[in-house]
């Protein structure tokens, strides 16, 4: 017996697959520094956790509307104008089981055997293997450091053929914490809506940003752009509800419509009592947002410092989530080589830029404690210098 074609095509994620053996030798007794996974270390905010334990001593524990409880869509509505001037209504949002979830079924519920989607690399390693699972097809663009890992209008007109369907933007960024500004958004929807395509923009990261930076959204810059758009967050990064996985996408009333089709099939409801406690993020106080974002600039800080002044790395300062995608090509080795021997040798784990569509470079997670941070890049810093002599 054989698995089906389809997933044949579909790669392993390496992030979870490093973060794994890095566990594992944990478990050994062995002391890691891990920079694999993009979980902030902070635990989820009390009010949010009383909200859930709430509705389950209350018994709110069976099924919901497969697109999300009322309440939650009313507020994710609210949330979408107060803080990015979006117009949708609760019937265009739609609350799934994650981020990652959303972007998945948006694709699905966009793209057809054949298509062509756009997406900018270093890219976040889901969206590839999503596309392929769609049956369409991932159209790579190769950004540069000098850009700031940002695609060009020149770089993403170059890539449009007439098999294009959508293009994805994902702004701040993982792996590379770009932040593009309103005027570069711009140039590209310009594009975009020149060859009608669908744009999927992923604003997971959007309170993540640093440096009086500004995140804009892309819906919101005009009622063409708004109807070509299908806008995605969450709760895993701003709330650090991670394990909760509960994302949404807010869209179209006819694509919101074919999501959540696609979802009651597949999913039926995210976790009834969760919901509860994204209601309470959303509307009580947001003080644990600015204070894990102090956390994360301070630690950003400290690890760019760090890659910085190694001899043979070099680095674009991140302007937004939390993660850093050192160059390290000067060694010869590829990015899977290099993150295989630093494990093993220097106990850092860390992932190949090659998930990410960029074997040059390596990822570091920065959501993870200043001593953790501090300890690995003394250690990377020492396993670079034995590397050069």
């Amino acid at each position: 017996m054989e698995p089906a074609n389809i997933a044949r095509k579909i790669s392993p994620s390496l992030t979870l697959a490093i973060d794994s053996k890095a566990k594992a030798l944990k478990a050994e007794g062995k002391d890691i520094c891990g920079f694999g996974a993009g979980e902030p270390d902070i635990d989820t905010p009390d009010h949010i956790k009383l909200a859930a334990a709430q509705a389950l001593a209350e018994g709110f524990t069976k099924y919901t509307p497969s697109s999300g409880i009322p309440e939650l869509r009313q507020a994710i509505a609210e949330k979408l104008k107060s803080d990015n001037n979006l117009d949708y209504k609760p019937n265009q949002v739609i609350v799934s089981c994650g981020a990652k979830h959303s972007c998945y079924n948006a694709i699905l519920a966009t793209c057809n055997p054949g298509d062509e989607v756009i997406i900018p690399a270093p890219y976040w390693v889901s969206y590839t293997e999503m596309v392929k699972l769609a049956g369409a097809e991932p159209y790579i663009v190769k950004t540069k450091a000098e850009n700031g890992y940002k695609m060009t209008p020149e770089e993403l007109q170059a890539s449009i053929s007439p098999s294009s369907k959508m293009v994805i933007l994902n702004t701040p960024g993982n792996p590379t914490g770009s932040v593009y500004t309103e005027n570069e958004l711009a140039a590209l929807v310009e594009i975009a809506l020149e060859d009608d395509l669908f744009i999927l923009s992923d604003e997971i990261y959007e309170k993540i940003i640093y440096d009086g930076a500004k995140h804009f959204s892309i819906a919101s810059m005009s009622k063409q752009v708004y109807d070509h758009t299908i806008t995605v967050n969450g709760f895993s990064k701003s709330y650090s509800m991670t394990g909760w996985r509960l994302g949404y996408l807010a869209a179209p009333e006819s694509i919101a419509r074919a999501v959540d089709s696609i979802q009651s099939h597949s999913t039926s409801n995210p976790t009834s009592f969760a919901q509860k406690g994204a209601v309470a993020a959303l509307r009580d106080s947001q003080d644990c947002v600015t204070d894990m974002l102090k956390s994360f600039e301070k630690r950003r800080n400290i690890m760019y410092e760090g890659l910085t002044s190694t001899a043979g790395v070099t680095c674009v300062k991140p302007m937004g989530a939390f993660y850093m995608l050192p160059d390290i090509s000067s060694f010869g080795m590829t990015s899977s080589q290099f993150c295989e021997t630093l494990l093993e040798q220097a106990l850092v784990a860390a992932v190949p830029g090659i998930a990410f569509g960029d074997d040059r470079t390596i990822r570091f997670s920065y959501a993870c404690s200043n001593e953790n941070i501090e300890k690995g890049i003394s250690r990377f810093k020492d396993f670079c210098a034995r590397l050069k002599k």
